[in-house]
Protein backbone atom coordinates (compact mmCIF):
# COMPACT_ATOMS: atom_id res chain seq x y z
CA UNK A 1 0.00 0.00 0.00
CA UNK A 2 1.53 3.12 -1.09
CA UNK A 3 1.74 6.11 1.71
CA UNK A 4 -1.08 8.03 -0.40
CA UNK A 5 -3.72 5.57 -0.20
CA UNK A 6 -2.92 5.32 3.94
CA UNK A 7 -3.46 9.35 4.24
CA UNK A 8 -6.56 8.69 2.26
CA UNK A 9 -7.72 6.07 4.04
CA UNK A 10 -6.85 7.57 7.51
CA UNK A 11 -8.47 10.40 6.58
CA UNK A 12 -11.52 8.88 5.65
CA UNK A 13 -11.96 7.21 9.03
CA UNK A 14 -10.70 10.33 10.60
CA UNK A 15 -14.60 11.17 11.48
CA UNK A 16 -17.29 10.05 14.05
CA UNK A 17 -19.65 8.82 11.86
CA UNK A 18 -17.81 7.77 9.06
CA UNK A 19 -15.82 5.24 11.79
CA UNK A 20 -19.18 4.44 12.98
CA UNK A 21 -20.36 3.12 9.72
CA UNK A 22 -17.20 1.58 8.95
CA UNK A 23 -17.33 -0.58 12.29
CA UNK A 24 -21.02 -1.25 11.48
CA UNK A 25 -19.86 -2.78 7.75
CA UNK A 26 -17.05 -4.91 9.63
CA UNK A 27 -19.62 -6.20 12.22
CA UNK A 28 -22.10 -6.99 9.15
CA UNK A 29 -19.46 -8.84 7.39
CA UNK A 30 -20.02 -10.17 4.01
CA UNK A 31 -24.03 -9.81 4.03
CA UNK A 32 -22.77 -6.08 4.37
CA UNK A 33 -25.68 -3.16 4.92
CA UNK A 34 -27.91 -1.28 3.14
CA UNK A 35 -27.61 2.42 3.33
CA UNK A 36 -31.46 2.29 5.38
CA UNK A 37 -30.16 -0.30 7.72
CA UNK A 38 -27.60 1.94 8.79
CA UNK A 39 -29.23 4.89 8.58
CA UNK A 40 -32.10 3.39 11.69
CA UNK A 41 -29.27 1.58 13.21
CA UNK A 42 -26.59 4.93 13.79
CA UNK A 43 -29.50 7.08 13.61
CA UNK A 44 -27.72 9.06 10.75
CA UNK A 45 -30.03 11.06 8.21
CA UNK A 46 -29.75 9.39 4.76
CA UNK A 47 -28.49 12.76 3.33
CA UNK A 48 -25.45 12.67 6.42
CA UNK A 49 -25.08 8.86 5.59
CA UNK A 50 -24.84 9.37 1.62
CA UNK A 51 -22.01 11.83 2.17
CA UNK A 52 -20.03 9.67 4.25
CA UNK A 53 -20.76 6.46 2.25
CA UNK A 54 -18.96 7.94 -0.85
CA UNK A 55 -15.78 9.30 1.29
CA UNK A 56 -15.19 6.11 2.65
CA UNK A 57 -16.10 4.16 -1.20
CA UNK A 58 -13.81 6.52 -2.40
CA UNK A 59 -10.66 6.14 0.32
CA UNK A 60 -11.53 2.17 -0.98
CA UNK A 61 -12.71 0.94 2.84
CA UNK A 62 -15.72 -0.38 1.38
CA UNK A 63 -18.00 -1.78 -1.76
CA UNK A 64 -21.02 -1.28 -3.54
CA UNK A 65 -23.42 -3.26 -5.14
CA UNK A 66 -26.64 -3.34 -6.37
CA UNK A 67 -28.92 -5.69 -5.59
CA UNK A 68 -32.17 -5.54 -7.32
CA UNK A 69 -33.22 -1.92 -6.32
CA UNK A 70 -31.14 -1.51 -3.00
CA UNK A 71 -27.11 -0.80 -2.75
CA UNK A 72 -25.41 -3.22 -0.43
CA UNK A 73 -22.61 -2.09 0.93
CA UNK A 74 -19.53 -4.37 2.53
CA UNK A 75 -16.56 -3.30 4.07
CA UNK A 76 -13.66 -3.96 1.89
CA UNK A 77 -11.42 -6.48 4.16
CA UNK A 78 -8.45 -6.68 1.91
CA UNK A 79 -7.76 -2.76 2.24
CA UNK A 80 -8.03 -3.10 5.84
CA UNK A 81 -5.57 -5.53 6.02
CA UNK A 82 -3.49 -3.94 3.91
CA UNK A 83 -3.63 -0.74 6.14
CA UNK A 84 -3.04 -2.57 8.68
CA UNK A 85 -0.52 -4.37 8.02
CA UNK A 86 1.11 -0.62 6.13
CA UNK A 87 0.77 0.51 10.35
CA UNK A 88 2.62 -2.58 11.88
CA UNK A 89 4.99 -3.30 8.89
CA UNK A 90 8.19 -2.39 10.61
CA UNK A 91 6.78 -2.97 14.67
CA UNK A 92 8.72 -4.98 17.16
CA UNK A 93 11.95 -3.96 15.24
CA UNK A 94 11.16 -6.29 12.39
CA UNK A 95 11.07 -9.11 14.66
CA UNK A 96 8.21 -11.63 15.02
CA UNK A 97 5.47 -9.97 17.32
CA UNK A 98 1.53 -10.72 18.24
CA UNK A 99 0.68 -7.75 15.96
CA UNK A 100 1.58 -9.85 12.99
CA UNK A 101 -1.20 -11.94 14.10
CA UNK A 102 -4.14 -9.64 14.75
CA UNK A 103 -3.13 -7.70 11.08
CA UNK A 104 -5.44 -10.71 9.19
CA UNK A 105 -8.68 -10.56 9.34
CA UNK A 106 -10.54 -13.99 8.27
CA UNK A 107 -13.97 -12.50 7.09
Amino acid sequence: MEENEVIRSLAALAQPVRLQVFRALVVAGDEGLTPGAMAESLDVPAATLSFHLKELTHAGLITQERASRNLIYRAAYARMNALLGYLTENCCQGAECLAQAAVHCKC
